[in-house]
């Protein structure tokens, strides 16, 4: 039977080698853009090429112009060997064939493993960008997912199928985070977008932040920080194709990506440079559908599919929330988490500003009940925050109202309570909240709801 599979998948591949290929010539370069002469009539934008230098590999570039007499091309890397005259020919390898044995694999985005080792094609090839199941078709959200956060679990609950951002600066504990996450959430597949990384940190979150048991069911895809904005945009891509993948085999996939922002990035440097005027803030106007198209392709699937969940990083320079990038996310996705500066820095892990983030899962993804409880900690915490600049300065005297004597009760219990991780389900996550609102209230009973 495996023999049977392995010959299989050897025919796949040879089925995909082109004898006949379309050659044109270098006839131009500036800067990092190449003007190829002679396939004007046969590529196509987003065609992938390959550029054969005379003293140097062969470099893959990806077309991003074309004219009636030549074609505008954009190289993977550096054009340094590029020559006039050289040749160039159409790559037919726009695709990617996932299947199990990607499972514990780090890969780039084209597909090729980065960890020294042999790596198996699928039957079926898919393409990096493809469109989402039909909207009429699609499911609802699906149940809640275990996170092991109390504060997910409960406040900011994720469920089968959700699109949730985190929103969040640098050195906040955004990738520390995910990688919990990816530990921690139920799912039969993650997959992982390391868009733009530093090149260390890939090791490093693999290693310390995955971990082998995180990694043995995941799929991590990277494109590091000095590589070519095509790669880094296509790092999203291919981590999409794969979440697929598994999502058309009816699995559950949880798909994290860090960080959109990096992508929007790399789409702002080849769109300018193809000619795009970048009007949006310093962004091209073919961001916001390009980032909709994207996040648009998780989520439920059809009848016979599984979902993809996913969780997506943003990053705001200066916490600026309106920032282009942040603002267009915020209105495509099912949800967004504030991690916040000011909390990372008192040491709580992670550093979740609940009132400043939401859940659109709510108030179907909880029980009445739940609903309640959630409400009441929302209720206290907003006080305890419109007051907080009164209370640490010493300026509120105990008696004076009812609310802010709860919320300063209640308070660091609370604030305990969302830096709790456990393997114990959600409705542990709740027993945990209720117990801070408990002790919170000093008489080990339960506190009526504030209005």
């Amino acid at each position: 039977m495996r023999q049977a599979l392995r010959l299989q998948m050897l025919q796949a591949q040879l089925s995909d080698i082109r004898v006949l290929y379309p050659i044109g010539r270098i006839s131009a370069a500036r800067g990092n853009i190449l003007t190829v002469s002679g396939l004007n009539e046969v590529a196509k934008i987003g065609d992938r090429v390959l550029v054969v230098r005379q003293l140097e590999a062969p470099l893959s570039a990806e077309v991003v112009q074309l004219s009636q007499t030549d074609v505008t091309i954009m190289p993977d890397g550096p054009c340094e060997g590029i020559a006039l005259g050289d040749r160039v020919t159409i790559d037919d390898k726009n695709k990617i064939a996932p299947n199990q044995s990607w499972l514990g694999r780090i890969v780039d985005p084209d597909g090729k493993p980065l960890d020294d080792k042999p790596l198996g094609h699928g039957l079926v090839s898919r393409k990096l960008k493809s469109k989402p199941p039909a909207a009429t078709s699609r499911r609802a959200l699906g149940p809640r997912i275990d996170t092991g956060h109390v504060v997910f679990d409960t406040m900011l609950p994720i469920v089968r199928g959700q699109r949730i951002g985190l929103f969040a600066g640098s050195g906040v504990g955004k990738s520390s985070l995910m990688g919990r996450l990816a530990k921690q959430m139920s799912a039969d597949v993650v997959v992982i977008a390391m868009i733009g990384e530093r090149g260390r940190e890939i090791r490093q979150f693999v290693d310390d932040v995955l971990g082998p048991e995180g990694l043995a069911r995941s799929v991590v895809v990277a494109a590091t920080s000095d590589q070519s904005p095509l790669l880094r945009r296509r790092c999203a891509w291919t981590a999409m194709a794969i979440a697929e993948h598994f999502r058309d085999e009816g699995m559950s996939v949880l798909l994290l990506a860090d960080s959109i922002t990096r992508f929007a990035e790399a789409h702002r440097e080849v769109a300018v440079a193809a000619g795009e005027a970048p009007v949006l803030r310093g962004f091209p106007a073919s961001t916001s559908h390009l980032i909709m198209s994207l996040c648009e392709r998780a989520g439920p699937g059809g009848p016979d599919q599984g979902d993809i969940t996913a969780v997506l990083s943003v990053l705001v320079a200066g916490s600026d929330m309106d920032e282009p990038i942040a603002d267009i996310l915020r209105g495509v996705l099912d949800g967004h988490v504030v991690l916040d500066r000011t909390i990372a820095e008192r040491g709580r892990f992670p550093a979740v500003d609940i009132l400043r983030s939401v859940s659109r899962s709510l108030p179907a993804a909880a029980s009445d009940t739940e609903n309640e409880t959630i409400a009441q900690v929302r209720k206290l915490v907003s006080v305890y925050a419109q007051n907080q600049m009164m209370i640490s300065a010493g300026l509120y005297t105990q008696g004076a109202d009812p609310e802010i004597d709860a919320a300063i009760q209640a308070w660091p219990h609370l604030d305990k309570a969302m830096t709790v991780v456990h393997e114990q389900g959600c409705q542990h996550s709740f027993d945990q909240l209720r117990l801070a609102l408990r002790r919170g209230n000093g008489t080990g009973g339960a506190r009526k709801p504030v209005r």
